[in-house]
């Protein structure tokens, strides 16, 4: 997304050229096949592993580290395997959304009227701010493992990415729509008249 709005306002003319059909499959044929490997790397590793305890995870969903945590086998290797595998698949993405919005500042910034560096600013800040609470949310629970992080507070982060983000990112999207901002203010005014 932040590489396709960097083509929309950085290659205006050029978007179409661009982004083609073809090459919006391209992108995400390789982020399916980016994240199916990742998973089939932790699957094997995860079967390798003895459980003897309890079969319940202490969690809100099937996640790798609180079934890590069930296994009497020794998963130090496997929590460094996470941690170093992680640190290239959220740091690399987050460095280019964040090159592709230094770029869209910079030609924003270069825009002449105010009009049109907020309409572009505008068309990009729905993507960052869906992609800065997934990010920082990920980032928090699978790069910065605490031991003194609770539980209770890995549940919440955890929701977050999963539950609030795919949540939220419609809404966040929808509001940039000037019909259905129209339609909720009109709808908050009558319920305040009422």
């Amino acid at each position: 997304m932040s590489y396709d709005r960097y083509v929309a306002i950085c290659n205006p003319l050029r978007y179409s050229t661009i982004m083609t059909s073809g090459h919006c499959v391209i992108l995400s044929i390789i982020g399916w096949l980016v994240g199916f490997s990742i998973v089939f790397i932790y699957i094997i590793n995860i079967a390798k592993l003895i459980f003897c305890g309890t079969n319940i995870i202490d969690h809100v969903f099937c996640d790798m580290l609180p079934l890590l945590e069930l296994s009497c086998s020794d998963t130090f290797m496997i929590h460094l395997e996470v941690f170093f595998v992680s640190i290239p698949f959220v740091f690399i993405p987050t460095a280019i959304i964040v090159v592709s919005y230094m770029c869209i500042i910079l030609a924003v910034l270069r825009i002449p009227s105010s009009t049109g560096r907020q309409k572009a600013f505008s068309t990009c800040s729905s993507h960052l701010i869906v992609v800065s609470i997934f990010y920082w949310t990920m980032f928090s629970v699978y790069d910065l493992p605490n031991k003194e992080q609770s539980r209770v507070g890995n549940k919440l982060l955890s929701l977050l990415y999963t539950v609030f983000t795919p949540l939220i990112n419609p809404i966040i999207y929808s509001l940039r729509n000037k019909d259905i901002r129209e339609a909720i203010q009109e709808t908050s005014h009558k319920c305040v008249v009422w």
